[in-house]
């Protein structure tokens, strides 16, 4: 099992979402965070004149989903196709625990 984090500069969440169920992967987070990349923000002008204030930090947002092994080039290249701006991060799950059920593993997808 994977752990895809996607960290979006743009909203595209609800496109990746979409793409997402049409492959079969039914569980998303989804949380809207505040962060700093390599380009600056948009300037906002804060007032009437010339004062012109660039935020440390703009509104992201994150999305992460478990997916099997095999659904990983599938799952990346949707995110590619859905999303504009943002960085794909994937790592390894070692063990997954469904609290309900007790299952363990790829059933707990």
């Amino acid at each position: 099992m994977l752990k895809v984090e996607v960290i979006l500069g743009q909203n595209d969440v609800m496109a990746i979402s979409e793409g997402l169920k049409e492959i079969g992967v039914g569980g998303l987070s989804v949380s809207k965070i505040r962060g700093r990349g390599k380009k600056p923000g948009p300037e906002i002008h804060a007032s009437k004149g010339s004062e012109i204030f660039v935020p440390q930090f703009t509104d992201k947002y994150k999305l992460e989903v478990i997916v099997a092994d095999i659904k990983e080039d599938e799952v990346v290249s949707i995110i590619r196709k859905n999303g504009r701006v943002g960085k794909i991060f994937i790592s390894q799950i070692l063990r997954a625990v469904d609290i309900e059920s007790g299952n363990e593993g790829d059933e707990t997808i």
